[in-house]
């Protein structure tokens, strides 16, 4: 996954830039960059993120670029943005997104257009390099937007900046978000996070439909290429990768996982569950818990505390094991609070189990009664083929589908498969006990993806939800 964000100022773009970039840190931790168009160019700084936080890399960076145009990024993935000379002229790019025939369009471009690529380390291709020559094949940087996504198997929403503005693209179903927001002096910024701007005196102007790419200059917001009518808006951006403070759509992060936590008390109101306390797997979890015990009655506490000064995202350094040493030194537990206990934790979702199982298997070692645990969304039955929500390289990492393996006693059929996404079925309820008895937790209950659908409030056929049901 990723941020990007971008300014187009009338004055020097800088702090706001760096500012803007660094409230998207939630998106990613391996690489930042930001690019400025100065007197003399553009001026790029570029960093991995690993063992430190964006502004402390970027602060000198920040203070010797200057400039009315730049963009910027947090990635997971490929260092960015990449500065490019090209027929279309002197420009900066930043992207977001996933390029599953990645191979196919390089052995193309090289082929065919004669293209030269920069290997990174291991011997890959930059995927921004071949969006940037994909653009390139056309006669102006509008249209080659346009003509990239179109030929990316996957999502891709980008910014390009040049020495006049920022060319803002959407993807073609608008998976992920660009929102467009202004000061009161006219500057404008693109960005993925609706909040990334309100502190820097942004108010937030509109938010690009599905394909569609505008052009940011300091005479204002241009239309180039106007939207599609089909959207598939990512599910997960309101689960998990959405920071609380951010609305996509019109429909905020925190409400909308407050309202999932609701609903998910609702369903269970006639278990008679005995319970002390309902907490949340922090920080994704918190919401989706506090809407939980304001719905049952039951009180919300924190049996657990997230250590946030030094340690960085357990998901993001490459080996397995080291993620999950490093979720489990981050949360810090409180005793009183579990001793003897019969608690309910609400997580974000359940995606290889190995982490909340380790967390819920240390519950039992200190004391607690009961540990009952509530996903805040469906089985995820899928690996996410648009934004890498996942590093799983295959379905197989999902627990729900080694549950289903063994089950099946093999890889099922689709038609098989099917039927453990319908929660009305025996398939479905063996699915979830199976999972519960692997991850040793007293008690199971997912919501269903009508529950979740219901509590984002935007029509099942606007949200992408292939992680789910494995429908496009």
């Amino acid at each position: 996954m990723g941020g990007i964000f971008g300014v187009v100022s009338q004055g020097d773009c800088t702090m706001d830039l760096y500012f803007g970039i660094d409230y998207h840190s939630h998106l990613g931790t391996k690489n930042g960059g930001m690019a400025v168009f100065t007197e003399k160019g553009f001026d790029r700084s570029i960093h991995g993120l690993e063992n430190s936080q964006f502004r402390s890399k970027f602060e000198n960076a920040a203070a010797r670029m200057h400039g009315h145009v730049g963009i910027g990024c947090i990635s997971d993935s490929e260092p960015q943005p990449l500065i490019i000379r090209s027929k279309l002229g002197h420009f900066a790019i930043t992207t977001v997104g996933r390029i599953n025939n990645l191979k196919e369009l390089v052995k193309e471009l090289l082929e065919k257009q004669g293209a030269n690529f920069l290997e990174m380390s291991g011997g890959e291709i930059n995927p921004t390099e071949v969006v940037a020559t994909l653009i390139n094949q056309k006669n102006s940087i509008s249209e080659g937007i346009r003509y990239a996504q179109t030929r990316i198997d996957g999502s891709m929403s980008l910014l390009v900046a040049n020495e006049k503005g920022i060319y803002c693209g959407r993807d073609l179903v608008g998976r992920t978000p660009i929102i467009i927001a202004q000061k009161d002096d006219g500057s404008l910024c693109a960005s993925f996070e609706s909040h990334a701007y309100l502190n820097l005196g942004y108010r937030t102007i509109r938010e690009l439909g599905p394909g569609e790419v505008v052009f940011l200059s300091q005479k204002g917001v241009e239309s180039k290429i106007p939207p599609y009518h089909k959207k598939r808006v990512c599910s997960f951006l309101w689960t998990y990768y959405g920071y609380p403070t951010a609305t996509y759509e019109g429909v905020n992060v925190e409400e909308s996982r407050y309202r999932c936590g609701a609903m998910m008390a609702e369903a269970d109101k006639d278990k008679n569950l005995e319970l002390d306390s309902v907490g949340g797997i922090p920080d994704s979890g918190l919401a989706a818990a506090i809407g939980y015990a304001n719905a049952s009655g039951v009180p919300f506490k924190r049996p657990f505390i997230k250590y946030t000064p030094t340690w960085p995202r357990s998901f993001m350094p490459t080996q397995q094991s080291v993620r999950n040493l490093i979720a489990h030194m981050k949360l810090i537990p409180v005793h009183e609070l579990i001793q003897d206990k019969k608690l309910l934790f609400i997580d974000d979702s359940i995606v290889r189990g190995t982490q909340l199982r380790e967390t819920v298997d240390f519950l039992y070692r200190s004391g607690a009664k009961e540990v009952h645990v509530r996903p805040a969304c469906p089985p995820i039955m899928y690996g996410c083929k648009y934004i890498n929500f996942s590093r799983s390289t295959s379905d197989m990492d999902l627990i729900a589908r080694r549950m289903i393996v063994k089950l099946e006693g093999g890889v099922p059929s689709e038609e098989r498969l099917a039927l453990y996404t319908d929660t009305s079925t025996q398939e479905y309820k063996n699915m979830v006990e199976e999972i519960r008895k692997e991850m040793h937790f007293t008690s199971l209950q997912f919501p269903s993806l009508d529950m979740l659908v219901k509590s984002i409030g935007i029509p099942e056929c606007e949200l992408c939800t292939y992680c789910w049901n494995g429908k496009e």
